[in-house]
């Protein structure tokens, strides 16, 4: 449900643009978006900081967006994101000392510090190159296929990442009742 909830401003964009174009479904990813965060402020729950990075980012580049009416910046936006997610494990981890996989997964997970620093680095390297390859797209490719692969291209990518991810782990994961 998360993951749904996570994807419910793009998933409304891909919508909103099937049935009207690039402009209609900018605004409503940016109204999708402030709905999102507005949801869980009033249900107490948290807003994780990836998730106010999103908001920033999609009301300012969807904002230039509508305002100069240019599709060069929505289709930035991706590639902003995810850099920045990149730019934030790998300044936390380097010039800070943190861990940021390790600190959202290390209730679920039992490694050893230098396997979650690989998997910090991966995730770093994952979002740089999605950030590339959603620039290589918007710049080569008509804005159909942008539209499509920001929906299922990265679903996808992101998916078969999380696998390898998780095969890579699977040889590191402890199993506890395995003493008893």
């Amino acid at each position: 449900m998360k993951l749904l909830f996570d994807l419910f401003p793009v998933i409304l964009f891909f919508a909103a643009y099937k049935f009207g174009d690039l402009y209609i479904a900018t605004g409503v990813a940016i109204v999708a978006s402030i709905a999102q965060i507005v949801y869980l402020k009033l249900r107490g729950k948290v807003v994780e900081s990836m998730q106010w990075a999103g908001l920033v980012i999609i009301v300012v580049f969807g904002g230039m967006t509508l305002l100069f009416h240019d599709e060069t910046f929505i289709k930035w936006k991706p590639t902003v994101l995810y850099m920045a997610f990149c730019v934030a494990l790998l300044v936390a981890r380097y010039a800070m000392n943190k861990n940021l996989i390790e600190a959202m997964m290390k209730a679920q997970l039992k490694l050893p510090t230098a396997i979650w620093d690989r998997l910090n680095f991966a995730w770093a390297a994952f979002f740089a190159s999605m950030a590339a390859l959603n620039i290589v797209i918007a710049y080569r490719f008509p804005t159909d296929v942008w539209v499509n692969f920001k929906l299922f291209g990265t679903m996808g990518l992101t998916l078969v990442f999380v696998i390898a991810q998780g095969l890579y782990l699977g040889r590191y994961v402890q199993d506890d009742s395995a003493g008893s």
